[in-house]
């Protein structure tokens, strides 16, 4: 119990820095891409500032494996953090490193209970279009059958791959392109459906408030029929247990 307590803590505690140190990698992460020209250390430090976040959130990984009162289920229900953490170790390539950190930021951000749902899905989507926008531009700006040159027109890429509109005057030439695609075309038909499912929620619990509160006005309505009546059975058994002269009696009063 004292362990649950203390990861709750924990989790608490770290969920803003963590959060301004994913706003630190996202910087780090688009220097490079959006200025190729940068000299030699800016892109050491920018690479030194990724490796230092990623290592942030395997810390916290680790603490919270710590802390966990049944360690073999709380990888079992974190299993996409683990591999967050794993796979920059297997292969240290820059967009692993970038989809890791989402991936934390991600599991950070569904824990956070003040985090509402459209502030998730609003980020989600401004999340996915900027990094989508830098990862296609950084492995299609160099191939030679690339038509993806300019931060603009990755941005518009991106925009009408995650809308599943693709108008086909851009798209990526490289495997790993390809690949960026089909996350961000799975990525805008979660959220669509995330959207979606949100409104109809929306207007079934109006639907269902508007039907509770008429159900309530009509027993109301029933109750104070059924108490006039019984009101009314009152007064004639009164008037009828009267004999004739206190009737009059009543009358001359």
């Amino acid at each position: 119990m004292k362990q649950a307590v203390a990861q709750v803590r924990w989790e608490r505690h770290t969920q803003r820095p963590l959060f301004g140190l994913a706003l630190a990698f996202a910087v780090a992460y688009a220097v490079p891409i959006v200025d190729p020209d940068a000299s030699h250390d800016v892109v050491s430090a920018c690479l030194a500032v990724e490796w230092v976040v990623w290592g942030a959130f395997a810390l916290d990984y680790v603490v919270r494996l710590a802390l966990a009162d049944r360690r073999v289920e709380f990888v079992r229900g974190h299993w996409l953090d683990l591999c967050a953490v794993v796979l920059p170790l297997i292969q240290p390539l820059r967009l692993l490193r970038l989809v890791s950190t989402l991936l934390l930021v991600g599991q950070r951000a569904r824990m956070a209970s003040q985090v509402r749902l459209t502030t998730y899905v609003a980020g989600s989507v401004v999340g996915l279009l900027m990094f989508g926008s830098l990862a296609v531009l950084s492995v299609e700006r160099d191939s030679p059958n690339g038509n993806i040159k300019t931060l603009g027109d990755a941005v518009w890429w991106s925009f009408t791959t995650m809308t599943t509109v693709g108008y086909g005057d851009h798209a990526p030439t490289t495997g790993v392109g390809r690949m960026l695609a089909v996350g961000l075309m799975l990525s805008g038909i979660a959220l669509l459906g995330v959207v979606t499912a949100n409104i109809a929620a929306w207007f079934i619990a109006r639907f269902e408030m508007d039907d509770v509160e008429e159900r309530r006005q009509t027993e109301a309505i029933r109750a104070l029929t059924e108490e006039v009546r019984a009101l009314r059975g009152e007064v004639a058994s009164l008037s009828g247990s009267m004999v004739p002269g206190q009737i009059g009696e009543e009358k001359a009063r």
